[in-house]
């Protein structure tokens, strides 16, 4: 029997038991002096026989604060042999476990305390959390409380005052549980709840540098999407405005790579100007298709610029073997934040001729000392235009002059050491990205692009699927690991819709709808309405978690809304929609509330608040004709149109009666109907496009 600190156990048996996991996160981890284990019953067991409380700790590979944990805490020797002697650590990677960080994220919100990561949890042996937080410094440092006081307070409650610490822990499983179950009374999804959004959220909204709030600001792509969609179905044009702030202010910010394309995750400031360097693959996919949508809305070039950039950098930086897309890159280079990224005047200096190295560091502001760390952080302080009108000559030719600039200072670039790469594929955020570059594909008529995000959906389909069917959170060297979680589905199945409405191709539509009814099959919640974001073989957590509003990325049943209404469109099928329309009634007081936080359920609602146009391709979809009608109808912005496509005879009519019954006419057709009405069929551009705008 133990004496509850476990210390001649831990001297027998202790090790590190990461070594042998796929996680970038967790084999970052795999040589600290700390006895980590991976998520599992051997830990929880272990814990049961020496009698001690768990510590859990969540983090992910690109995050700041979890390797600045890691070195100053879990890399020290005396801190570590306290932590293996009272306590059996646990090392979770959240994009591998979100299930398990949801769940510990709202325990420690919970408790009282600020969530983010690292997430670190003290829990009971059978994984009720009773204290828990984000990143402690080693010692006590500015009111921050250090972690070595920390783990010596929670020992010593362990041995002298465990039954208060049960309890606790008892009492958040108890609430963890029941907020899983409620479901909220339903209210009227309508106009007047996507108006009362919008004006609460005009009221967040930053009038001089777009986003919402202040420091630290998110680019809240959710909530832009609304915004895009609430402006075409109301025409409100404030909606607009705001949208083209947000955009323009990103698009010349810090938080844009201006040399390589792509985006960080957050700004530090509210001008956009430092980011916080990691940049992730879901916040990419998700700008990718604001910045795409607005370019059709807008025409402005700037936006399919920036567009494109994000794909040269997906292409470049992002592509797996295979064909699937990494999670992300890491702040740091060489142990330093942004080191990558940032730049000196003298650096600018010493790599272009001088008349360009003066135009190049006026256009980003580059000084010394300069923004950040002695260093610059690239933005745009004064636009080409701008350039052009001081020094009185043609802006092309200004524009030329930076573009050949910018490629010399991104060759140097690659000079350098870079960020690590996290390069698991991650079922929910390839889903995510599929559906974006699908969407750019098309509508930027790109080939290449739909190109790679068949590449994409294969490499998912073929390597991250189970025996039965259901989806693998993430792939990385030949192995897979965890369950999907209701997010893959629902992005992987929202994915290949858009893959289909690119390529005509209705594979990627029947494996979309395989993966829908999967999750409808495993995921429902007990009342019927939405869904749990664990699968019915969940059996190794203490309560079943279920997220309704947006993070980083749409919640699985915001997902889920948007997704049915789109399956049951193509399917005729009433019993789709009605699901899909019952999680946005589920949740019109939260929506009223919270806007913020619920920007894609807004954004899914335009659905039924208007209804969708169907948009049917009669004729081979390879041919010019096809084509034309095709390029036509994508030239005018319609967030909720759904594209099919039936061939010559109707094929596959018999799955998805929205491509019944519409004959081809001539060389190729276009039907577009709304509402249960559809208008007659039209052959040529003009009278497609005349119809559109009718």
């Amino acid at each position: 029997m133990s004496d509850g600190s476990g210390t001649d156990n831990a001297k027998m048996s202790g090790r590190n038991r990461l070594g042998n996991e796929t996680s970038p996160y967790l084999l970052q981890h795999k040589d600290n002096p700390v006895d980590w284990y991976p998520w599992g019953d051997e830990a929880f067991r272990v814990a049961k026989e020496r009698d001690v409380p768990i510590f859990l700790s969540i983090g992910y590979s690109t995050c700041h604060w979890c390797h600045v944990m890691a070195h100053e805490s879990f890399s020290d020797e005396q801190t570590a042999q306290v932590m293996n002697e009272r306590f059996v650590n646990i090392k979770v990677d959240r994009e591998e476990r979100p299930d398990v960080d949801a769940i510990y994220m709202q325990a420690t919100q919970a408790l009282g305390n600020q969530g983010g990561w690292p997430l670190n949890i003290f829990m009971t042996p059978d994984g009720k959390p009773f204290f828990g937080g984000t990143y402690w410094p080693l010692h006590d440092r500015q009111g921050i409380p250090g972690f070595q006081r920390i783990i010596g307070t929670m020992a010593t409650m362990w041995k002298n005052d465990r039954q208060k610490l049960v309890d606790g822990g008892e009492q958040v499983a108890t609430y963890l549980r029941q907020s899983a179950r409620v479901v909220p009374q339903p209210g009227q999804v309508d106009a007047a709840l996507s108006e009362k959004a919008f004006i609460a959220l005009y009221r967040q909204f930053d009038k001089e540098w777009g986003g919402f709030n202040g420091a630290p600001k998110f680019p809240q792509p959710s909530t832009l999407t609304f915004l895009l969609r609430h402006h075409v179905r109301a025409g409100e044009g404030m909606a607009l405005r705001m949208i083209e702030t947000t955009l323009n202010g990103m698009a010349d910010g810090g938080i844009h790579d201006q040399l390589g394309g792509g985006f960080s995750r957050y700004s530090v400031d509210e001008k956009w100007h430092v980011p916080h360097f990691e940049k992730m693959l879901y916040d990419n996919a998700q700008l990718l298709h604001v910045y795409t949508d607005a370019w059709v809305l807008t025409g402005d070039p700037y936006y399919r610029e920036v567009a494109s950039g994000i794909v040269t950098w997906l292409q470049r930086e992002m592509v797996v073997d295979g064909g699937g897309f990494a999670a992300g890159l890491d702040a740091d280079s060489e142990g330093v934040e942004g080191k990558f990224y940032i730049w000196s005047a003298a650096e600018v200096d010493a790599l272009l001729e001088p008349d360009d190295a003066e135009l190049v560091k006026t256009h980003f502001g580059i000084s010394d000392p300069g923004s950040f760390e002695g260093k610059t952080v690239l933005s745009v302080a004064q636009s080409i235009e701008e350039l052009a009108a001081d020094r009185a000559v043609d802006v092309d030719e200004v524009r030329q002059r930076i573009t050949a600039a910018k490629a010399k200072m991104l060759e140097a670039r690659s000079q350098r050491i870079p960020p690590g790469r996290d390069d698991k594929v991650i079922a929910a955020w390839n889903g995510l990205m599929i559906h974006a570059l699908a969407h750019a594909g098309l509508v930027f008529d790109e080939p290449d692009w739909t190109g790679l995000t068949t590449d994409a959906a294969t490499f998912v389909l073929e390597r991250m699927r189970n025996a039965d069917g259901g989806l693998t959170r993430t792939y990385r060297d030949g192995e897979t690991r965890g369950n999907g979680v209701l997010e893959d589905y629902a992005a992987m199945a929202y994915g290949l819709a858009e893959l289909y409405a690119a390529t005509a191709e209705i594979r990627w539509l029947d494996a979309g709808r395989e993966l829908l009814d999967y999750a409808r099959e495993h995921f429902r919640h007990d009342t019927g309405v939405g869904f749990y974001d664990t699968p019915d073989s969940t059996t190794d957590l203490v309560a079943r978690p279920r997220e309704m509003s947006d993070g980083a990325l749409p919640s699985g049943n915001a997902l889920m809304a948007e997704v049915l209404l789109v399956y049951g469109t193509y399917g005729y099928d009433a019993t789709l929609t009605d699901e899909g329309a019952a999680i946005l009634r589920s949740m019109v007081r939260p929506i009223e509330d919270y806007p913020l936080f619920t920007g894609f359920l807004l954004a899914a609602a335009q659905r039924i608040i208007e209804p969708p146009k169907e948009l049917v391709f009669a004729g081979d979809p390879g041919s010019d004709a096809v084509q034309e009608l095709r390029k036509t109808a994508l030239a005018t912005y319609d967030p909720t149109r759904v594209i099919g496509y039936s061939g010559t005879a109707g094929e596959h009519a018999d799955r998805y009666p929205m491509l019944a019954d519409r004959p081809l006419v001539g060389d190729a057709a276009a039907y577009v109907c709304s509402g249960g009405t559809c208008r007659p069929a039209v052959t040529t551009a003009d009278a497609l496009a005349e119809m559109l705008r009718a």
